[in-house]
């Protein structure tokens, strides 16, 4: 009787520390929500938007869905490029720094479309909409991580 009640205590501890991990990735290890997340939800949860509204933003999504991959799969290529750099030079040579050039070129315009996908997004708010889109949108870049 004994070895049951060691192994449910075990089993006990076992559960409460998965559970504490899970709270302690949640809380500090997981990344903040991207800009973008917290904006789409804004707009479907928060703004009461008509119908028109929705068919357009749901055509600006979808374009920029399209763009953001292609974009994604630049910087997966250029970070391919740095890391074979990396291996070539084994230090901060020519190649990587070329790499690293060639894929802030890539970020650069993957921030500059994403804020252009945003101010789309803005134009087809009505005014108190975009009011309180500006001011989740000052909220959301400004925000301190944890």
């Amino acid at each position: 009787m004994k070895d049951y009640r060691r192994i449910a205590l075990i089993a006990l501890i076992a559960f409460v520390a998965a559970i504490a991990g899970v709270v302690v990735g949640r809380e500090y290890v997981v990344p903040q929500r991207p800009v973008e997340n917290e904006l789409h939800d804004l707009l479907h949860s928060q703004l009461d938007l008509d119908a028109r509204q929705h068919a357009q933003i749901d055509v600006i999504e979808k374009h920029f869905a399209t763009r953001k991959a292609a974009l994604e799969q630049e910087l997966r290529a250029d970070n391919a490029r740095l890391a074979s750099a990396i291996e070539a030079e084994h230090g901060y040579g020519p190649k990587v720094a070329a790499a690293v050039d060639r894929s802030h070129t890539a970020m650069g315009q993957l921030q500059k479309e994403t804020l252009e996908h945003i101010f789309a997004m803005r134009g087809v708010l009505r005014p108190e909409q975009a009011a309180k889109f500006d001011a989740a949108v000052v909220k959301a870049l400004t925000a301190k991580e944890r």
